[in-house]
């Protein structure tokens, strides 16, 4: 199933033959037989990326076991509400944890896919929260059943290589990088003039975009991992599990939130925006990106980083995930929700729980890109 995509490009357009000596058009077919090798070769979850998913799960256990513990005998100097948001937290992560799992367990095509569930529901959650109108009914559907189906699909082309007719492969990623953020942004404040209402046309088409850029092209930057060909920052060709990649960036992201609310409960004092988050602090600010530097330091057998690479990107994903976090409260504030919904039992909806992922992911991913692939 994991090589469903690749089958699809060899079917959709098969390479020409070669051609003799002097054509001035070189044969792609050595070029087929290395990306043929490069397949049979790579792992979808190696050793480390088993243990690294083993270790989450003991922690989870341990955290439910620690959970349940302090239901059943509260200590006297821990607000009982704190103890119930850190079960709801626990419960949360499970659910998110088993949800990566049963994609990677269906390989490539599954957890691009799946993904693409998440986008979907997230950008309805976002609509649904913004006011709409009758005239942006038709803009709605093209951003919810064209747009991001079709975003995901040239997601998973990209691991394939499909010919144009003069020979060249078709490069996925130009196309599915500018998509939204030129296309769509260009149709929609388009189909909506067409409907022919102008009451809010600014406003109407800025959350359709919006909504489109962060719940659909930022977090399809995460599955996008699965298809670079990675090397090390010494030249040589990284032969571990993209998966596991993908695996570490969500782990860092997850991990970065608890240590913003760790560092700020112990030592935030000053609240960097009351008005949008009361919770946030510089303190726990700096104490979080430092905290999960020290996670992606542990964890960069998992990745072709170096120690210090590893650090420094996990910092930077702690950043954009902080970010992330506070635009998304800005918004919910203007629009005087507390949630973007209730599909996540203890954490609201979906959009609460990936709101560090959808700002982290395209920058993860592009950096990534440009030191560590070719």
């Amino acid at each position: 199933m994991d090589h469903f995509f690749r089958l699809l490009g060899q079917v959709a357009s098969q390479p020409p033959t070669e051609k003799p000596e002097g054509s001035g058009f070189p044969s792609p077919l050595p070029q087929i037989s290395n990306e043929v090798s490069e397949v049979v070769q790579a792992v979808w979850l190696n050793l480390p990326t088993n243990i690294l998913l083993g270790v989450v799960l003991a922690t989870l256990a341990i955290a439910t076991a620690v959970s349940q513990w302090l239901q059943q005998k509260p200590p006297a100097n821990i607000n009982p509400a704190m103890i119930r948001r850190f079960d709801l937290r626990v419960r949360a992560w499970w659910l998110m944890c088993a949800i990566l799992v049963f994609g990677l367990l269906l390989h490539r095509v599954g957890t691009v896919v799946l993904f693409g569930l998440v986008s979907f529901w997230a950008l309805r959650e976002f609509i649904t929260m913004t006011p709409t109108r009758r005239g942006d009914h038709r803009a709605l559907f093209w951003a919810l059943v064209i747009f991001t189906p079709l975003q995901y699909v040239l997601i998973g082309l990209g691991g394939t290589t499909v010919y144009r007719h003069d020979g060249r492969p078709i490069d996925f990623y130009g196309i599915y990088s500018i998509m939204i953020p030129v296309y769509a942004s260009l149709f929609v404040p388009a189909r909506i003039a067409i409907a022919g209402d102008p009451k809010k046309f600014l406003e109407r088409s800025a959350q359709i975009q919006l909504g489109l850029l962060i719940c659909v092209y930022a977090l399809s930057h995460a599955p996008a991992l699965l298809d670079l060909k990675l090397y090390s920052s010494r030249g040589d060709r990284w032969l571990g599990s993209n998966a596991g990649l993908l695996f570490f960036f969500v782990l860092i992201c997850q991990l970065s939130e608890v240590f913003f609310w760790v560092s700020g409960q112990l030592i935030g004092k000053t609240v960097i925006a009351k008005d949008v988050s009361t919770s946030r602090t510089w303190e726990g600010l700096f104490g979080g990106v430092l905290a999960t530097g020290l996670a992606g330091l542990c964890l960069y057998w998992v990745t072709p980083f170096e120690i210090w690479e590893a650090a420094i990107l996990s910092m930077v994903v702690a950043v954009m995930g902080f970010l992330g976090a506070m635009t998304m409260s800005a918004i919910k504030r203007d629009r005087g929700v507390t949630d973007y919904g209730s599909l996540v039992l203890g954490h609201a909806g979906v959009l609460d729980r990936i709101d560090t992922l959808c700002f982290a992911a395209p920058v993860f991913y592009h950096l990534t890109r440009f030191f560590f692939s070719r």
